[in-house]
């Protein structure tokens, strides 16, 4: 069975003290769903705010607000991590390269109509077109296992790949409501907005 699913990449946070984070390994890929417990949820979010730091509000008294503040109001943010793939009949994975983000997670969805979406690179997995079959090269640059998948089966795929990101949403809702009230929804609607995780899959005709 073929499996793709979001993920993040996080990383240790030993002396972050604005709330509470999960104790983790550093380059650890963390997928992003509504199974989430309090910790990893704020972990996740302080991964993203150590990319986009540079517009905090130094008005903000709290400290954690003008942390957060950086992402209040950007149109989009860097999010390290992007698409796993996993054929769990063989054991292959694919997953994102080196400067790949999750932003660009909807890149995938122009494979079936001959679309290559950046992968990242080192070790610079690519995605192959190969009649009806999707080939996705764990590791571009030496020959080894693939993971294929039918050209018709990636929207199914995908599908499920926004519904973990809805999934994931909500749990930001809640964690906002707790630790950052009074930027709640802005904080939900920059994570919406940035990683489009609500607009429709395709536009309609």
């Amino acid at each position: 069975m073929i499996v793709i699913h979001p993920v993040l990449e996080t990383g240790a946070l030993p002396d972050f003290a604005f709330w509470p984070v999960a104790e983790q390994p550093p380059y650890h890929l963390t997928p992003l769903n509504g199974t989430l417990s309090d910790e990893q949820v704020g972990t996740a979010i302080a991964t993203m705010v150590g990319y986009s730091s540079s517009r905090v509000d130094d008005r903000l008294t709290d400290p954690a607000d003008a942390f957060l503040s950086s992402l209040l109001h950007e149109e989009g943010f860097v999010t390290p991590g992007g698409l796993r793939a996993q054929d769990t009949a063989t054991g292959t994975t694919l997953t994102p390269g080196c400067c790949c983000g999750l932003e660009d997670w909807r890149g995938w969805l122009d494979i079936p109509d001959g679309g290559e979406p950046w992968l990242g690179h080192d070790p610079t997995p690519r995605a192959e077109q190969l009649g009806d079959t999707v080939r996705l090269h764990p590791d571009g640059e030496h020959p080894g296992p693939v993971i294929g998948i039918a050209r018709t089966e990636l929207p199914r795929l995908l599908a499920r790949v926004q519904q973990d990101l809805a999934d994931f949403l909500l749990l930001i809702a809640a964690w906002a409501d707790q630790h950052a009230p009074q930027s709640a929804q802005t904080l939900v609607d920059a994570f919406d907005r940035s990683l489009e995780i609500t607009a429709p899959l395709r536009k309609p005709n």
